[in-house]
C-alpha cells in the first residue's frame, strides 16, 4: 500500500468533491482538466532532483528509502504530477510535496483525506452558508450584552463595555454583509 498525492497548476479554485473527481480521471489517464504550466515542470524538476524517479536509481540504492521513497514511477504530464510513496515516508513526502507545491504555486490533492490544498494554504472546503448568519447572530448578542453591563456597571466602568459592544456590532456587521454577498453570489450562479 502507499501514500499517494496529485498536483496540479490551479487554474481555478475547486472544491473537494471536484478535486477527487480530478484526481480520479487523472489516474485513469484523463488530463483534460488540467491545463500544461510551466510550474508544473519546475515542481517536478526540483522534487526529482531531491528524490530521483524510482526506475533511474542505481541498482546498489534500491532499498535506500531515504534518496528514494517512491513506491512506483510518478505519473506525469505537462499539467500534472501523482506520487505514490512508501508509507513510511509518508509524513515526510507530505510536507516536501505541500512546501514545493506551494513554492511553485500549484494545488496539492490528498486521496487519503480527500482534500485539496491551494498555493495560499486554504483547502477546497466550504465555511456553511448559515455561518456568518450565526456569527453576526452571536456578535449582535454580544453587544447588547455588553451595553446591558455597562449600564449596570459602577461609574468610571460603563465606557469600556460600550467600546466592546461597538466592537461587536462591527463584527455583526461585517457578518451580515459577508452573508449577503455570499446569497448574491449563489443567486447569480442559478440563473
Amino acid at each position: 500500500m502507499s501514500f499517494d498525492l496529485g498536483v496540479w497548476y490551479p487554474q481555478k479554485r475547486i472544491g473537494n468533491e471536484q478535486a477527487r473527481e480530478l484526481y480520479v480521471r487523472l489516474c485513469d489517464s484523463d488530463t483534460s482538466g488540467v491545463v500544461p504550466h510551466p510550474a508544473i515542470d519546475a515542481f517536478y524538476a526540483e522534487l526529482t532532483a531531491k528524490h530521483p524517479e524510482i526506475d533511474t536509481i542505481p541498482e546498489e540504492r534500491i532499498n535506500d528509502h531515504g534518496y528514494c521513497p517512491w513506491s512506483c514511477k510518478l505519473d506525469r504530464s505537462p499539467g500534472h504530477v501523482i506520487m505514490s510513496c512508501l508509507w513510511s515516508k509518508a509524513t515526510y513526502i507530505h510536507q516536501l510535496v505541500q512546501d514545493l507545491a506551494r513554492k511553485h504555486g500549484l494545488a496539492v490533492y490528498d486521496p487519503q483525506s480527500d482534500v485539496v490544498i491551494y498555493p495560499d494554504g486554504s483547502t477546497g472546503t466550504r465555511a456553511s452558508r448559515g455561518a456568518p448568519w450565526v456569527l453576526g447572530s452571536f456578535a449582535l448578542l454580544f453587544a447588547a450584552i455588553f451595553v446591558y453591563s455597562g449600564q449596570i456597571a459602577p461609574s468610571g466602568a460603563p465606557l469600556v463595555f460600550y467600546v466592546l459592544a461597538g466592537l461587536c456590532g462591527l463584527m455583526a456587521v461585517a457578518c451580515f454583509r459577508q452573508a449577503l454577498r455570499g446569497t448574491a453570489r449563489d443567486g447569480r450562479k442559478s440563473r
